[in-house]
């Protein structure tokens, strides 16, 4: 008992300067602020996406500002920026590039595709075929793509939001789950509450072509972006709250209304998340409400539900948040 008290004192007698870390997000804030009424929760995953080194999958219905909340996101960064409309007649090619012959040197040369960039904003994801959709796999998890046998390294940073409209199912294709695997969040949009669409409305009564957009600015360099990350690894997490989040995910795995449980990914989602969150909030240690708060966006899209309970009308909500309160919480 004596050894641990002196390891915990000595770990904050060191004092982690998270100071960067809350400019960086509370300036991203501010920028998106300028034109997106309300969505607090939404711009915090946002920001700890971006500090886990993770990608976002936006699902709500169209006129949500899904793809609006994307593209202003990526002007607050000082890094490059492509967007790919996902339709049913996609290519990989189309996607990634493709190989493309020189007639005047005789040779061949790699033509790289859009997804060659920094911020990448695939726009309704779902409504590209298989065979595009698994060409994403490489590149979400491993930062590379591979053609005819060469590899080419993205840069940094390598960051894919993703939108889906969870109501049209007509010419859409669902993602596998091994695609959806390899998104840190899945940010459920809903519609905006009364008083925030009053104010919507007068934010935006005289100004129809939304010039508003322009005045955000970049404020997030790329070396900014790998100190803020570096920092988030350095937050304490104790080792009764890295069992407790193996207790969450490991539920998933042995729960009767689950079909599908979540991976290890999901465990290492969730304790790199909270730390994120313990950070941006200026805590150099994570407590059980961090890794409350990031439980349900880093496992709703990971877990299939039992046919029975999805015709009960459970949701993935439900479910998580009963597994929630039932696992005894570490003091």
């Amino acid at each position: 008992m004596m050894e641990n008290q002196e390891n915990t004192e000595g770990y904050f007698s060191r004092q982690l300067d998270l100071t960067p870390v809350r400019d960086a997000v509370d300036a991203v804030k501010r920028e998106l602020s300028k034109v997106i009424v309300g969505q607090d929760e939404l711009m915090d995953l946002l920001n700890i996406a971006i500090l886990c080194d993770g990608h976002v999958l936006l699902e709500g219905v169209p006129g949500i500002a899904k793809t609006m909340t994307a593209k202003l996101l990526a002007k607050t960064i000082d890094a490059g920026f492509s967007r790919i409309q996902f339709t049913p007649d996609l290519m990989p090619s189309d996607v990634m590039g493709t190989m493309v012959f020189n007639a005047q040197t005789s040779q061949f040369y790699f033509n790289a595709g859009p997804v060659f960039s920094n911020i990448i904003l695939i726009d309704e994801i779902n409504r590209a075929p298989a065979k595009t959709q698994a060409a994403l796999f490489e590149v979400m998890e491993e930062r590379q793509v591979t053609v005819d046998g060469t590899t080419h390294k993205m840069g940094f940073p390598f960051f894919v939001v993703g939108t889906q409209n969870p109501i049209e199912q007509e010419g859409t294709y669902k993602l596998p789950e091994a695609q959806l695997d390899r998104f840190l969040f899945k940010i459920n949009i809903t519609y905006p509450s009364l008083a925030e669409e009053q104010q919507i409305l007068r934010r935006f009564k005289e100004d129809f072509k939304q010039t508003q957009t322009a005045e955000v600015k970049a404020v997030l360099g790329d070396n900014q972006i790998q100190m803020c990350q570096s920092l988030v690894e350095k937050v304490h997490i104790r080792t009764e709250l890295v069992d407790y989040i193996a207790a969450i995910v490991h539920n998933t795995r042995n729960n009767g209304d689950i079909y599908l449980g979540a991976s290890p990914r999901a465990s290492l989602a969730i304790l790199k998340a909270s730390k994120a969150m313990a950070a941006i909030n200026g805590r150099e240690f994570v407590i059980p409400e961090d890794i409350q708060y990031v439980a349900y966006p880093v496992l709703n899209h990971r877990i299939i539900l039992t046919p029975e309970r999805e015709m009960e009308g459970y949701d993935t909500r439900d479910v998580i948040n009963e597994i929630v309160k039932k696992i005894d919480v570490p003091r």
